[in-house]
Parts: structure tokens; C-alpha cells; sequence
């Protein structure tokens, strides 16, 4: 998928596609142009064009906080969101899977992209699969994917895939990181894991036809061993 096939609408970026994988990236980028954004597009398309290989498709919208950020200070104090902030809780809480790109402010997540996450019910992203990216101005703060925005994502219950990509300023530039193919390639490989995790939320159509999946009753089931 192409970035500028993208039509943008109220903070949300969108591409049409009936009985689709809902895919959201949310960047908390607040430049313009974003090396987050840039990241969260990136990890997007790897992963959407993994589905594609397997002929699955993949319907995604990207959220831009800095897009949504006074309405969500508002919401904060208000309790109340706004139609555009609505409607990203709903595209967040509502997909199959997630990219949640952060840049790295003082250590940590950026207050923008916690405080969105802040008015997410405890419960809503439950199972839903998760793909962990940021960004950075040095490798030095690689590790605030794993000791920031992985704890905050099992605390809302997510599944969140053991692979995230973080990138610095220089693995941007030409020649970076030259080994083992550098960020695209961490790219390409957190797109096709998790391209592969989505495809395992797919109905069977090959199962018998007789099979239900219906659940049994504890009560029933107790009741067959009398």
C-alpha cells in the first residue's frame, strides 16, 4: 500500500476494503513531517504487503495524535470526546490488529501518545494484537519499547507481538546500520511476524461443515460425568 493512496480525513487516514483486516497505526509524531509518522507508514505497508502475499487484505487507517491533541487535553478534562478524537477510540478499540509508534521523550513514551491511551477503557484492546515501534534520537533509548510500552500495552491487556522495531536518527540515513540489512529489514521482519499473527485471527474455510464451535455449559459438562 502506498502512503500518498491515502485519503486523510479528521486525524485518520483511510483506504477502503470490504471483509478486510482492519489494520490502525497511531503515531504520536508531533513534527510535520514525522520520522514517527514515517515509521508507523513503513510498518504499515511491510505489513499489508506480507497479507497480500497470502492474499489477505488488509483495510488501514492511520491515526495522527498531533492531529487529535487538543481534543484529547478536552476529553482529559471534560470526560467528553470530540467527533474526530470519537472516532479514533473507535477505529483503535474496533481494529484486528495495532501499530503504536512513540517518539521518545525524557526517557519514556511521549505524553501525547500515554495521555491517548489514558481514555482507552481497560478492557477494550484485550487480545487485540500489537505491533511496539519508536523512535529516538539515539540506539541509547531502544530499550523504552520494552520497559515502557510493552508493560503499558499488557496492562490494557493487548497481545502484543515479541518483536518491536526502534529508530534512532542515524539508521535514517544512508548506509546505517549496514548489518543484516538495518532498519528496512527489522522492518520487513516485524511486518511479515506480524502480518503472520493477523492472519491466525482469519475463520477457517477449509474446517468440516459439520464442526461447531459452539461452547458447552461447565454445568453440562459435569452433568456427563454422573
Amino acid at each position: 500500500m502506498r502512503t500518498d493512496d491515502i485519503a486523510r480525513t479528521d486525524g485518520i487516514a483511510r483506504t477502503s476494503g470490504a471483509g478486510a483486516l482492519r489494520l490502525v497505526a497511531v503515531s504520536a509524531g508531533l513534527g510535520s513531517p514525522s520520522s514517527t509518522r514515517l515509521l508507523a507508514d513503513r510498518l504499515a505497508e511491510a505489513t499489508s504487503r506480507e497479507l497480500a502475499a497470502e492474499d489477505r487484505k488488509a483495510e488501514v487507517e492511520i491515526v495522527e495524535l498531533r492531529d487529535l491533541a487538543v481534543e484529547i487535553a478536552n476529553h482529559l478534562v471534560t470526560g467528553f470526546p470530540a467527533p474526530a478524537l470519537s472516532a479514533a477510540l473507535e477505529a483503535v478499540t474496533g481494529a484486528d490488529g495495532l501499530i503504536v509508534v512513540s517518539p521518545v521523550f525524557a526517557g519514556s513514551y511521549s505524553g501525547l501518545f500515554k495521555s491517548f491511551f489514558d481514555l482507552i477503557e481497560p478492557d477494550a484492546l484485550t487480545g487485540t494484537p500489537v505491533l511496539l515501534a519508536a523512535t529516538g534520537g539515539t540506539a541509547r533509548h531502544s530499550l523504552v519499547v520494552e520497559h515502557a510500552m510493552r508493560p503499558l500495552f499488557s496492562y490494557l491487556h493487548a497481545l502484543t507481538l515479541p518483536t518491536a522495531v526502534f529508530a534512532a536518527t542515524d539508521d535514517w540515513g544512508a548506509g546505517a546500520d549496514a548489518y543484516a540489512g538495518g532498519l528496512p529489514a527489522r522492518i520487513d521482519r516485524a511486518g511479515g511476524e506480524f502480518a503472520g499473527l493477523l492472519r491466525g485471527l482469519a475463520p477457517a474455510t477449509n474446517g468440516d461443515a459439520g464442526e461447531s464451535d459452539e461452547v458447552v455449559p461447565f454445568e453440562h459438562l459435569l452433568a456427563n460425568l454422573q
